[in-house]
């Protein structure tokens, strides 16, 4: 009897595995058959396009707003955007990183938070981790919801 249970176990599987096959193929795409001559009409279902996770005038102004640093991780779902270290010309012996988290889908002064490291070399040539100011985190949070702002203005205006 143990084939027997075991062939009704896979015939479940199966079905289970095709129920969830045909839902899944399902929420991407419906066609409509009345096409108008020239064939079937996909619509894309809205509820199921990809789109971005956080405020789409915070991610573009962060971007742009960071774009002189070497660009190490951006995850516009999660909204974080990580830079790689950036060494100004002008002060070699020191080096910058930033972390700039969106918390909020809506365009809000406390939807982002900037994280600033620093590291100064020191005379055998290592890289110290070393203090950052807390303004020039808050000179960077500025900057972004500036451009932000100008972003949506002129979305607003056309």
């Amino acid at each position: 009897m143990p084939f027997v249970r075991g062939s009704w176990m896979r015939g479940v599987a199966v079905s289970a595995l095709a129920c969830v096959a045909l839902g899944a193929a399902g929420c991407s795409t419906i066609i409509h058959p009345l096409g108008g001559g020239s064939g079937p009409k996909q619509v894309t279902n809205p509820d199921s396009a990809a789109s971005i996770g956080v405020n789409g005038y915070l991610w573009r102004a962060t971007l742009d707003t960071l774009s002189f640093m070497p660009l190490a991780s951006a995850d516009p779902y999660g909204g974080v955007v990580i830079t790689d270290w950036y060494i100004n010309p002008e002060k070699p012996d020191e080096r910058f990183k930033c972390t700039v988290y969106i918390l909020d889908a809506r365009l809000r002064a406390d939807g982002l938070n900037v994280a600033v490291f620093k590291q100064n070399k020191n005379a055998g040539g290592d890289w110290i981790d070393a203090p950052s100011t807390s303004q020039t985190e808050t000179d960077i949070e500025n900057s972004i919801l500036t451009r932000a702002r100008q972003l949506r203005l002129s979305n607003i205006k056309g």
